[in-house]
């Protein structure tokens, strides 16, 4: 195959609010592709997570080879992948001529270090996230590497391709919020601290920052309006958790919640929380001066609240109009032609990965730049790496560097 030029050109790295014009509606990444004769021979790293794929059932795609350092995570990436192909390290892999691409599910300080390892070695990547990890340093080496190495590179990204999500771009683009001036996000996993510890030893995870890992809940906003994030205020909260007073990290706390200002000047909340009597999940509400979507919060599912022209009056006697509440029936859009038939099943993340499996391959087939290209990872990614800055400076008002072509 071919090296796939990406025609990115180069990056203006902009410290300050300036407003940005987002790509994630350029393209409509929902499009189904017919099967082509072309194939996109994938190498899969990473046995954990990276079995959560589809990538044996896309019809323009071979898993051509699998590797993990522990030799029972790569029997099993052979076993869910029928690949029969595989090495010890993603290092011995890279050498291999026969493979297009790469998908690296491995641990999350070590996404970029593996990513361009890749791409220096002609690969096109497809990342779990985050894109980077901890530093706008980080962030920067990524761009630089994608530009220099002319390949295609996209994150997976699940929460764009939830199922709400994919509902809300479809209102959104119809116009049906009227103007969508509030949205906010949620990402909830008490009981995160059980993968801290394997084997006796500590693993990348043990006392993570929450915001270090934003993507679940910046994609929210980023993903449907395209609108960057351009400053935050964060704050943290954290116990005598042994966890919180020895990591790596030098992180303080469980749980951060974030007010970021968008580039159109508009509010967007986000908690994380690793800790708490709370539901867990991930959730977002969208709102709207002519309609609200909220998703689902444990007890019911989703539902669209719409400005109504009835009045009537609160608790207290003051008029006010009355909302319309009606129960949204989400659509199962891994069902529908926008995948490949073999595709069309439940996966996980809320159905997101069939989606993500598709929109790289079919990006690949296509020479095209995939929904969650460079840009858009880092417009996710890096915001979260300055709201934890903000916590710990005890909430102080900060810039979010932007990368823009």
């Amino acid at each position: 195959m071919e090296k796939h030029k990406t025609g990115i050109s180069r990056r203006r790295f902009i410290s300050g609010s300036a407003a940005l014009a987002g790509t994630a509606m350029l393209y409509n990444p929902l499009l189904a592709a017919e099967p082509a004769a072309k194939k996109i021979r994938m190498g899969i790293v990473g046995g954990r997570f990276g079995r959560s794929f589809q990538w044996h059932e896309h019809p323009n795609c071979i898993v051509e080879a699998v590797s993990d350092l522990r030799p029972e995570r790569k029997k099993a990436l052979m076993e869910t992948y029928q690949c029969s192909k595989s090495y010890p390290s993603l290092e011995e892999m890279v050498k291999d001529k026969s493979v297009d691409a790469i998908g690296v599910f491995t641990e999350g300080p070590n996404h970029v270090k593996h990513a361009i390892e890749c791409m220096k070695h002609g690969k096109h990547v497809i990342s779990a996230v985050p894109a980077c990890w901890g530093s706008v340093e980080e962030a920067e080496k990524l761009m630089e590497a994608v530009k220099k190495y002319g390949m295609t590179y996209m994150m997976a990204e699940t929460s764009y391709y939830q199922q709400f999500i994919i509902s809300v771009r479809k209102m959104y683009e119809k116009g049906d919020f009227g103007e969508l001036y509030y949205c906010e996000s949620e990402y909830q996993h008490d009981g995160l601290d059980t993968l801290y510890i394997e084997d006796g030893k500590r693993t990348w995870r043990y006392g993570v920052a929450p915001m270090h890992y934003p993507t679940h809940c910046t994609a929210h906003i980023t993903g449907i309006t395209g609108e960057r994030l351009t400053e935050v205020v964060c704050h943290g909260w954290g116990d005598d958790s042994q966890y919180l007073k020895d990591n790596v990290y030098n992180n303080p706390f469980h749980n951060e919640s974030a007010f970021f200002k968008t580039s159109k000047g508009n509010s967007f909340r986000v908690n994380i929380w690793w800790k708490g009597a709370h539901l867990g999940g991930e959730r977002a509400n969208w709102i709207g001066t002519d309609m609200s979507f909220y998703a689902d919060n444990g007890r019911s599912g989703p539902s669209l609240v719409k400005k109504s022209g009835e009045m009537g009056k609160d608790d207290a006697g003051f008029v006010q109009s009355r909302p319309k509440l009606e129960d949204y029936d989400q659509p199962e859009w891994w069902d529908t032609d926008m995948l490949p038939e073999p595709l069309r099943h439940n996966s996980g993340h809320h159905g997101s990965h069939t989606f993500l499996t598709h929109e790289f391959i079919d990006a690949l087939v296509k020479e095209r730049k995939p929904a969650v290209d460079i840009y858009e990872a880092l417009a996710y990614t890096v915001p979260g790496i300055i709201a934890h800055e903000s916590a710990l400076r005890g909430g102080e008002l900060l810039k979010i560097p932007q990368f823009s072509t």
